[in-house]
């Protein structure tokens, strides 16, 4: 986290952070997780880990097909290798094959160029939040909403 990118997880102090401050955000997300609601992939290589994301179910019955992924992150080693790019496809057949899910949803921090990453994976933009988040004093970003149907 401290290495730089888009994901902060909820809850989580802002960089620089502790693996102590992290911890109770690993706590919850790992007590959350569940075979129909809630899933942690990971993207391995060469025996170490790459990446991860989270995907889970809206909760609300008007929206249980649909689920959000959250958290997406590479290690900055991996990068530019493919591993963004297997963990969208493995989320996909995931959240399709094993939980029985419609549609994906995620938000995007504007000013990176992950709206054109995650197109190129073929979800689109259905929304923008201008200046939702303020990365530092003086630079705040949109946050942009896409969607993917499985």
């Amino acid at each position: 986290m401290n290495a730089g990118g888009a994901v902060i997880p909820m809850d989580c102090p802002l960089p620089p952070v502790s693996q102590a401050a992290l911890s109770p955000a690993v706590e919850r997300i790992a007590h959350g997780l569940s075979p129909s609601h809630s899933r942690l992939i990971l993207a391995t290589a060469e025996g170490t880990l790459a990446g991860w994301l989270l995907l889970r179910r809206e909760l609300h019955p008007l929206a249980a097909h649909c689920g959000v992924v959250n958290h997406v992150q590479t290690d900055i080693h991996f990068r530019g290798l493919g591993v963004g790019a297997a963990l969208m496809r493995g989320v996909q057949g995931i959240a399709r094959d094993e939980m029985g899910l419609e549609r994906l949803q995620l938000a995007v921090r504007s000013g990176l160029g992950l709206e054109e990453f995650y197109r190129k994976s073929g979800w689109a933009e259905v929304g923008r939040w201008p200046g939702a988040l303020r990365v530092a004093p003086g630079d705040d970003r949109d946050e942009i909403l896409m969607s993917l149907a499985l």
